[in-house]
Protein backbone atom coordinates (compact mmCIF):
# COMPACT_ATOMS: atom_id res chain seq x y z
CA UNK A 1 0.00 0.00 0.00
CA UNK A 2 1.33 3.45 -0.97
CA UNK A 3 0.33 6.73 0.67
CA UNK A 4 1.39 10.01 -0.99
CA UNK A 5 0.50 13.57 -0.03
CA UNK A 6 -2.02 12.57 2.63
CA UNK A 7 -2.75 13.96 6.10
CA UNK A 8 -3.37 11.69 9.08
CA UNK A 9 -4.43 12.86 12.53
CA UNK A 10 -6.58 10.06 13.89
CA UNK A 11 -5.58 7.52 16.54
CA UNK A 12 -3.53 4.59 15.14
CA UNK A 13 -4.00 5.89 11.60
CA UNK A 14 -1.95 3.14 9.91
CA UNK A 15 -1.79 0.68 12.78
CA UNK A 16 -0.49 -2.79 11.97
CA UNK A 17 0.57 -1.95 8.41
CA UNK A 18 2.72 -4.39 6.44
CA UNK A 19 4.72 -3.35 3.39
CA UNK A 20 3.67 0.32 3.21
CA UNK A 21 5.34 3.27 1.50
CA UNK A 22 4.61 6.69 2.97
CA UNK A 23 5.75 9.73 0.97
CA UNK A 24 5.16 13.44 1.49
CA UNK A 25 2.56 12.81 4.18
CA UNK A 26 1.70 14.75 7.34
CA UNK A 27 0.84 13.20 10.67
CA UNK A 28 -0.78 16.22 12.26
CA UNK A 29 -4.18 17.73 12.93
CA UNK A 30 -7.01 18.43 15.37
CA UNK A 31 -7.80 14.79 16.22
CA UNK A 32 -4.33 14.66 17.85
CA UNK A 33 -4.15 10.89 17.47
CA UNK A 34 -1.27 8.75 18.77
CA UNK A 35 0.62 5.68 17.55
CA UNK A 36 0.18 6.19 13.81
CA UNK A 37 2.28 3.21 12.63
CA UNK A 38 2.38 1.11 15.76
CA UNK A 39 2.93 -2.65 15.32
CA UNK A 40 3.91 -2.27 11.64
CA UNK A 41 6.41 -4.10 9.42
CA UNK A 42 8.32 -3.32 6.21
CA UNK A 43 7.67 0.43 6.41
CA UNK A 44 9.38 3.02 4.19
CA UNK A 45 8.84 6.72 4.99
CA UNK A 46 10.17 9.65 2.94
CA UNK A 47 9.70 13.43 2.98
CA UNK A 48 7.08 13.24 5.72
CA UNK A 49 6.19 15.33 8.77
CA UNK A 50 5.38 13.96 12.21
CA UNK A 51 3.79 16.23 14.81
CA UNK A 52 1.99 13.59 16.89
CA UNK A 53 3.12 11.22 19.63
CA UNK A 54 4.51 7.67 19.50
CA UNK A 55 4.42 7.04 15.73
CA UNK A 56 6.84 4.08 15.47
CA UNK A 57 6.38 1.65 18.35
CA UNK A 58 7.00 -2.08 17.92
CA UNK A 59 8.09 -1.70 14.28
CA UNK A 60 10.26 -4.16 12.35
CA UNK A 61 12.19 -3.30 9.17
CA UNK A 62 11.59 0.46 9.27
CA UNK A 63 13.29 3.12 7.12
CA UNK A 64 12.75 6.86 7.54
CA UNK A 65 14.41 9.26 5.08
CA UNK A 66 14.44 13.07 4.75
CA UNK A 67 11.64 13.59 7.23
CA UNK A 68 10.89 15.67 10.31
CA UNK A 69 9.77 14.74 13.82
CA UNK A 70 8.86 17.89 15.75
CA UNK A 71 9.12 18.58 19.47
CA UNK A 72 5.53 17.35 19.78
CA UNK A 73 6.51 13.98 18.29
CA UNK A 74 7.64 12.57 21.62
CA UNK A 75 8.90 9.02 22.14
CA UNK A 76 8.94 8.47 18.38
CA UNK A 77 10.77 5.14 17.97
CA UNK A 78 10.41 2.59 20.78
CA UNK A 79 10.64 -1.20 21.00
CA UNK A 80 11.59 -1.46 17.31
CA UNK A 81 14.29 -3.40 15.45
CA UNK A 82 16.07 -3.18 12.12
CA UNK A 83 15.63 0.58 11.71
CA UNK A 84 17.41 3.04 9.41
CA UNK A 85 16.93 6.79 9.80
CA UNK A 86 18.70 9.19 7.40
CA UNK A 87 18.59 12.93 6.74
CA UNK A 88 15.90 13.39 9.36
CA UNK A 89 15.18 15.84 12.19
CA UNK A 90 14.44 14.04 15.45
CA UNK A 91 13.32 16.81 17.79
CA UNK A 92 10.96 15.08 20.22
CA UNK A 93 11.91 14.09 23.76
CA UNK A 94 12.91 10.43 24.31
CA UNK A 95 13.22 9.93 20.56
CA UNK A 96 14.69 6.41 20.62
CA UNK A 97 14.41 3.78 23.34
CA UNK A 98 14.71 0.00 23.84
CA UNK A 99 15.43 -0.68 20.16
CA UNK A 100 18.00 -2.87 18.40
CA UNK A 101 19.87 -2.92 15.08
CA UNK A 102 19.64 0.80 14.43
CA UNK A 103 21.41 2.92 11.78
CA UNK A 104 21.31 6.72 11.98
CA UNK A 105 22.95 8.73 9.18
CA UNK A 106 23.17 12.52 8.69
CA UNK A 107 20.44 13.33 11.19
CA UNK A 108 19.75 16.34 13.44
CA UNK A 109 18.83 15.19 16.94
CA UNK A 110 17.45 17.52 19.61
CA UNK A 111 16.02 15.11 22.13
CA UNK A 112 16.51 14.83 25.90
CA UNK A 113 16.84 11.24 27.13
CA UNK A 114 17.56 9.94 23.64
CA UNK A 115 18.73 6.39 23.07
CA UNK A 116 18.12 4.64 26.39
CA UNK A 117 18.56 0.86 26.49
CA UNK A 118 19.40 0.57 22.78
CA UNK A 119 21.47 -2.35 21.43
CA UNK A 120 23.68 -2.32 18.33
CA UNK A 121 23.36 1.20 16.97
CA UNK A 122 25.57 2.91 14.40
CA UNK A 123 25.52 6.68 14.04
CA UNK A 124 27.39 8.60 11.32
CA UNK A 125 27.66 12.30 10.40
CA UNK A 126 25.04 13.38 12.92
CA UNK A 127 24.56 16.26 15.38
CA UNK A 128 22.86 15.80 18.74
CA UNK A 129 21.72 17.92 21.67
CA UNK A 130 20.55 15.85 24.59
CA UNK A 131 20.65 15.08 28.29
CA UNK A 132 21.32 11.52 29.44
CA UNK A 133 22.13 10.63 25.82
CA UNK A 134 22.37 6.88 25.09
CA UNK A 135 22.17 5.84 28.74
CA UNK A 136 22.59 2.09 29.43
CA UNK A 137 22.99 1.21 25.75
CA UNK A 138 25.24 -1.53 24.37
CA UNK A 139 27.11 -1.87 21.09
CA UNK A 140 27.38 1.75 19.93
CA UNK A 141 29.48 2.51 16.84
CA UNK A 142 29.71 6.29 16.31
CA UNK A 143 31.68 8.13 13.62
CA UNK A 144 31.72 11.89 13.01
CA UNK A 145 29.07 12.59 15.64
CA UNK A 146 28.92 16.06 17.22
CA UNK A 147 27.10 16.12 20.53
CA UNK A 148 26.30 18.75 23.18
CA UNK A 149 24.53 18.17 26.46
CA UNK A 150 24.91 16.65 29.90
CA UNK A 151 25.30 13.18 31.42
CA UNK A 152 25.89 11.39 28.11
CA UNK A 153 26.96 7.77 27.53
CA UNK A 154 26.46 6.74 31.15
CA UNK A 155 26.51 2.99 31.84
CA UNK A 156 27.16 2.12 28.17
CA UNK A 157 29.09 -1.01 27.21
CA UNK A 158 31.04 -2.52 24.28
CA UNK A 159 31.18 0.63 22.17
CA UNK A 160 33.52 2.55 19.86
CA UNK A 161 33.68 6.23 18.90
CA UNK A 162 35.82 7.71 16.11
CA UNK A 163 36.31 11.27 14.82
CA UNK A 164 33.70 12.67 17.19
CA UNK A 165 33.25 15.93 19.10
CA UNK A 166 31.56 15.80 22.49
CA UNK A 167 30.86 18.80 24.73
CA UNK A 168 29.20 17.14 27.69
CA UNK A 169 29.76 17.01 31.45
CA UNK A 170 29.71 13.76 33.41
CA UNK A 171 30.15 11.75 30.20
CA UNK A 172 30.98 8.02 30.16
CA UNK A 173 30.29 7.48 33.86
CA UNK A 174 30.33 3.75 34.64
CA UNK A 175 31.10 3.02 30.96
CA UNK A 176 32.59 -0.41 30.32
CA UNK A 177 34.65 -1.77 27.40
CA UNK A 178 34.71 1.46 25.38
CA UNK A 179 37.24 2.93 22.92
CA UNK A 180 37.33 6.59 21.85
CA UNK A 181 39.70 7.48 18.97
CA UNK A 182 40.72 10.71 17.21
CA UNK A 183 38.08 12.70 19.07
CA UNK A 184 37.60 15.90 21.09
CA UNK A 185 35.97 15.35 24.47
CA UNK A 186 35.13 18.46 26.52
CA UNK A 187 33.41 18.49 29.88
CA UNK A 188 33.81 18.19 33.61
CA UNK A 189 34.29 14.92 35.51
CA UNK A 190 34.90 12.69 32.52
CA UNK A 191 34.41 8.93 32.77
CA UNK A 192 34.34 8.49 36.53
CA UNK A 193 33.88 4.88 37.70
CA UNK A 194 34.49 3.52 34.20
CA UNK A 195 36.15 0.19 33.41
CA UNK A 196 38.25 -0.87 30.41
CA UNK A 197 38.02 2.49 28.65
CA UNK A 198 40.69 3.58 26.14
CA UNK A 199 41.28 7.05 24.69
CA UNK A 200 43.56 7.09 21.63
CA UNK A 201 44.78 10.26 19.86
CA UNK A 202 42.15 12.32 21.66
CA UNK A 203 42.03 15.83 23.09
CA UNK A 204 40.44 15.87 26.53
CA UNK A 205 39.42 19.15 28.17
CA UNK A 206 37.90 19.89 31.57
CA UNK A 207 38.35 19.66 35.30
CA UNK A 208 38.82 16.46 37.34
CA UNK A 209 38.77 13.93 34.53
CA UNK A 210 39.16 10.17 34.71
CA UNK A 211 38.82 9.44 38.41
CA UNK A 212 37.95 6.12 40.08
CA UNK A 213 38.61 4.25 36.83
CA UNK A 214 39.67 0.63 36.40
CA UNK A 215 42.02 -0.40 33.57
CA UNK A 216 42.05 3.06 32.02
CA UNK A 217 44.34 3.63 29.00
CA UNK A 218 45.34 6.82 27.22
CA UNK A 219 47.49 6.65 24.08
CA UNK A 220 49.01 9.86 22.67
CA UNK A 221 46.32 12.12 24.13
CA UNK A 222 46.35 15.82 25.01
CA UNK A 223 44.74 16.99 28.25
CA UNK A 224 43.78 20.67 28.43
CA UNK A 225 42.68 22.49 31.61
CA UNK A 226 42.77 19.10 33.28
CA UNK A 227 43.36 19.49 37.00
CA UNK A 228 43.12 16.86 39.74
CA UNK A 229 43.25 14.15 37.11
CA UNK A 230 43.28 10.36 37.63
CA UNK A 231 42.36 10.33 41.31
CA UNK A 232 42.10 6.73 42.58
CA UNK A 233 42.36 5.33 39.04
CA UNK A 234 44.25 2.33 37.69
CA UNK A 235 45.82 3.99 34.66
CA UNK A 236 48.33 3.48 31.86
CA UNK A 237 48.73 6.82 30.07
CA UNK A 238 51.03 8.37 27.48
CA UNK A 239 50.19 12.06 27.20
CA UNK A 240 51.33 14.81 24.82
CA UNK A 241 52.03 18.31 26.15
CA UNK A 242 51.22 19.74 29.56
CA UNK A 243 48.68 18.79 32.20
CA UNK A 244 47.61 21.05 35.07
CA UNK A 245 47.70 18.51 37.90
CA UNK A 246 47.60 14.82 38.72
CA UNK A 247 46.19 13.61 42.04
CA UNK A 248 46.66 10.26 43.76
CA UNK A 249 46.54 7.77 40.90
CA UNK A 250 45.87 4.41 42.51
CA UNK A 251 48.19 2.36 40.30
CA UNK A 252 49.94 2.25 36.94
CA UNK A 253 52.01 4.87 35.16
CA UNK A 254 51.47 8.26 33.52
CA UNK A 255 53.98 9.61 31.03
CA UNK A 256 53.65 13.30 30.25
CA UNK A 257 55.82 16.11 28.87
CA UNK A 258 55.17 18.42 31.83
CA UNK A 259 52.82 18.47 34.82
CA UNK A 260 52.07 21.60 36.84
CA UNK A 261 51.49 19.76 40.12
CA UNK A 262 51.63 16.19 41.34
CA UNK A 263 49.56 15.62 44.48
CA UNK A 264 50.35 12.41 46.36
CA UNK A 265 48.78 12.70 49.80
CA UNK A 266 47.02 9.32 49.92
CA UNK A 267 49.12 6.45 51.26
CA UNK A 268 47.29 4.01 48.98
CA UNK A 269 48.18 5.98 45.83
CA UNK A 270 50.98 4.07 44.09
CA UNK A 271 50.73 5.30 40.52
CA UNK A 272 53.96 6.68 39.03
CA UNK A 273 54.27 9.89 37.01
CA UNK A 274 57.14 10.28 34.50
CA UNK A 275 57.90 13.74 33.10
CA UNK A 276 59.82 14.24 29.87
CA UNK A 277 60.42 17.94 30.31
Amino acid sequence: MNYTGEIFDEERALYGSNGVIVKNCRFDGPADGESALKESREVFVKDSYFNLRYPFWHNTHLEIVDSEMTDKCRAAVWYSKDVRIAGTKMHGIKGLRECSDIEIVSCDIISPEFGWYVRDISMVDTTAESEYFMMRSVGLSFQDVRMKGKYSFQYIEDSIFEDCEFDTKDAFWHAKNVTIRDSLVKGEYLAWYSENVTFENCTIQGTQPLCYCKNLKLIDCKMLDADLSFEKSDVDAKLIGDIVSIKNPKSGSIRVDRVGEIIMDDEDARGVVYQNG
